[in-house]
């Protein structure tokens, strides 16, 4: 069957070309041709490098600003070079670049395609299937391998079994997620302020409040132009990250000509050594700003979805890290002979004659850095409510063609709040600074963590391999990590703070929708009373298709005898439908549905689950009524043959996949604009039924696509039970649809501790009251609505 709209059953992402991704646990390729690889490469220059590009800005002052600020020694900038050196070579080039950017989901990369890789090779079904009867959905998963290693076997076993060890993979996976949400109200703050600040060097009379002040209206214009989508200015943002690391690179090479090309000794990794030995304690403290060297290199990892692992590692290795390592080295040469300048380290590098020109380029390269965090703090937060671990917030998306570019006014506004504050309340960027490095840390961390386990369990590699992987790349993140704590009295409690509140709201919100759920399963009506009911459920059957939403993929919710009980009558054919999210980053179109049915053919009802990948976008202009009709007329044309459905129906009946077999043909017909047209062309006893031609009738769209169903004779051949359904099917979508849900309150039992009835009364609660309504998410008439009440006790 073909999709209703040719631009949603294909993904366009920045660099769509490259991106071969299977779609459900299926093989990637990472083959395309030289001249799409660089394509790829040259596009994540303003994707990925931004906010690793600006780091030189600040480094060097951010290191400088402490204990070391008053007393700078030529010896400290050479061993302060030499971690820079050694801590970009060791992660981002060999962490990420040929380690971790191999640990792909499908091509997806980021803390949350770390964890589905583990739930679908582990069983950790917390988030992604809630529960046992949903892994009936489970074509969306990859195969143990023939081969497990006993160690692996024993990990695997071991973390099965436990469900507190579960629960502390989710929070070590939601505290890395809230971390890098924290990133995108901390670098805004931090590059704008580190660009804007090069005009005291300038003008060294100006106040810092007039600093400031320029600085918070450029948040304000960042944040405020987020509504308009980053793909109308995105063709600027590789040239301008290509010139400022032309300018980083040539500045860097100057210096280090004209002011000491002996600094080139301090890449050896014996100034570091050299350095604790002088500097002890305070050059430990010291580190927590060399660490800002590498913020922004997650993204190569966080990104890889939109490119692929070869035209990041071709963009970095070429281009970025190079030009990165001759401009702190330049740096470095110019501090060394000018000890007193570390303040403004950057700018006062700069020669006179190219002063502005390089400001300018440096004030926008940090926008761009901070436009790429802020794009992917929106992605971020919407994989979070797909994957129900965040509260349902509007979600808009920016353009038509390039797939995942989207906008969340709320937490939009949130983050230019948090921005304005932290610009405002610290006024310089070595407390940003030290903010930024807790949050930066924590993240890569995460990543190691999650990394060792997919080492042992996925890649089924020895535990040695992954002790090596940790010792080597974990103890420098612990390093810095212990230095960034030290620095929380002076700025690092903020991403503390932020991560605390969010892991919060996360948690609390997963806790009490999982709840929720649990209840569902437990309540729900048995298939002995629904056959009881008989084919007219116990009412008068009107004419019309009502769908039934539930979180359920077996058995009859509980609210559906509510439904029985509140209403007098009940429409001819009832479809239970489900959305559920796969683990997996995409699931395509044709995959999508399944369809199966619930008690005898006389009753009319079905089963519609609904699969969405955890990075898929459920765009609200969907024809979804054209598409949910389509694939039940399908299941009905081709029940017979379906092997899985052979069966009594003391049960539900099994769910199959709509759209990958022949028979209904599904036609795109002209937009139009005329939404009260609907036509209805069938034939009850004539030797085949054809021209169905239903229009949506779902309101609030102006343009409506026209679906021709096609249903040859040789496809129906002489059933007349199947001709007999699908006419029924088709008078009742010509009747009208109608929407049911629950409006659910949700309560602690009364023998619940103190904590949890916190939690589900109050946190929850508020969270449900002030989240985006289920109908509004599903783009659902209000006219055609209806909704029962219902209490859940949990």
């Amino acid at each position: 069957m073909d999709s209703e709209s040719g631009s949603n059953s294909q993904r366009s992402v920045p660099g769509g070309p490259g991106q071969q991704a299977a779609p459900h646990g299926g093989q990637y390729t990472d083959k395309v041709s030289i001249a799409v690889l660089l394509t790829l490469a040259y596009q994540s220059f303003g994707v990925v490098y931004g906010d690793l590009s600006v780091s030189p800005l600040y480094v060097f002052r951010s290191t400088f600003g402490g204990a070391l600020r008053n007393s700078v020694e030529e010896y400290e900038i050479e061993a302060v070079l030499c971690f820079i050196f050694w801590t970009l070579t060791l992660i981002p080039v060999i962490k990420y670049g040929f380690i971790v950017l191999g640990a792909h989901d499908n091509g997806e990369g980021g803390t949350f395609a770390l964890y589905a890789l583990l739930c679908r090779h582990l069983k950790l079904s917390l988030i992604l299937n809630q529960q046992a009867a949903d892994e009936e959905l489970s074509s969306y998963k990859l195969d143990h391998p023939s081969t497990e290693s006993p160690r692996g076997v024993w990990f695997r076993r071991l973390l099965e079994k436990h469900k507190f060890l579960q629960n502390g993979l989710l929070i070590v996976v939601l505290l890395g997620t809230c971390m890098v949400v924290g990133d995108g109200a901390l670098t805004p703050a931090l590059s704008v302020l580190s660009a804007i600040s090069g005009i005291r060097v300038a003008a060294p009379s100006l106040h810092e409040n007039v600093t400031v002040a320029v600085a918070c209206c450029i948040l304000v214009l960042l944040f405020g132009l987020q509504h308009m989508g980053t793909h109308r200015v995105s063709f600027l943002f590789a040239p301008i990250i290509l010139a400022w690391l032309f300018c980083n690179a040539s500045i860097g090479l100057y210096n280090l000509i004209t002011w000491n090309p002996s600094i080139l000794k301090a890449l050896s990794p014996y100034y570091m050594y050299y350095f604790f030995k002088m500097d002890g304690k305070e050059g430990w403290i010291a580190l927590g700003g060399v660490l800002l060297c590498i913020t922004g290199a997650e993204a190569m990892y966080a990104d890889l979805g939109h490119f692929s692992p070869k035209s990041i590692k071709l963009a970095f290795t070429g281009i970025v890290y190079p030009s990165l390592v001759v401009g702190y080295i330049g740096q470095a040469a110019y501090l060394s002979k000018h000890l007193d300048q570390v303040d403004h380290a950057f700018f006062n590098s700069v020669p006179t004659p190219v002063f502005w020109p390089v400001f300018v380029i440096a004030t926008f390269a940090s926008i761009v850095g901070s436009q790429a965090v802020i794009s992917a703090t929106f992605s971020i937060i919407n994989q979070c409510m797909a994957l129900g671990c965040f509260p349902r917030v509007k979600v808009v998306h920016t353009s038509s063609n390039i797939y995942g570019q989207i906008y969340i006014p709320e937490i939009n506004w949130i983050m230019l709040v948090i921005c304005l504050a932290l610009t405002i309340g610290f006024r310089n960027t070595i407390d940003i600074g030290n903010a930024y490095g807790i949050a930066v840390i924590i993240v890569m961390l995460v990543t190691t963590g999650l990394m060792v386990l997919v080492i042992i369990t996925v890649w089924q590699r020895s535990i040695f391999f992954a002790l090596s992987f940790f010792l080597v790349f974990g103890s420098v993140e612990l390093l810095y990590l212990s230095t960034a704590f030290f620095k929380v009295p002076k700025g690092g409690w903020v991403p503390l703070a932020l991560a605390g509140v969010l892991m919060a709201i996360m948690y609390v919100w997963y806790y009490g929708t999982t709840k929720k759920y649990e209840f569902d399963f437990q309540n729900k009506v048995s298939m002995r009373w629904l056959l009881n009911l008989g084919p007219s459920l116990g009412i008068v059957r009107v004419p019309g298709i009502g769908l039934i939403y539930t979180d359920l993929v077996s058995g009859v919710p509980a609210i559906f005898s509510h439904f029985v009980t509140n209403l007098p009558a009940f429409h001819e054919v009832l479809v239970f439908v489900c959305m559920k999210s796969a683990p997996v980053p995409y699931v395509p179109h044709h995959e999508r549905y399944l369809v199966g049915r619930i008690g005898p053919k006389e009753y009319h009802m079905y089963r519609c689950v609904i699969r969405y990948g955890y990075k898929d976008v459920r765009r609200d202009e969907d024809d979804f009524e054209n598409q949910l009709v389509a694939n039940l007329a399908e299941f009905i044309q081709n029940e017979e043959a379906i092997s899985s459905n052979e069966q009594s129906y003391e049960g539900d009946g099994n769910l199959a996949v709509m759209g990958t077999t022949p028979g209904l043909l599904v036609n795109n017909l002209s937009s139009r604009r005329d939404q009260n047209q609907e036509s209805v062309k069938s034939s009850n006893g004539g030797d085949s039924l054809q021209s169905m031609e239903w229009l949506s009738s779902s309101p609030g769209l102006i343009h409506k696509r026209r679906v021709h169903f096609d249903i040859p004779m040789s496809e129906v051949g002489d059933n007349a039970d199947v001709r007999k359904e699908l006419a029924i099917l088709s008078k009742a979508k010509d009747a009208g649809i109608a929407y049911m849900m629950s409006h659910s309150y949700v309560k602690a039992k009364k023998s619940s501790s103190f904590l949890k009835k916190f939690a589900i009364d109050y946190m929850y609660t508020f969270l449900r009251k002030n989240s985006r309504d289920p109908a509004i998410v599903l783009n659902i008439p209000h006219t055609s609505l209806i909704e029962v009440g219902m209490f859940y006790y949990v």
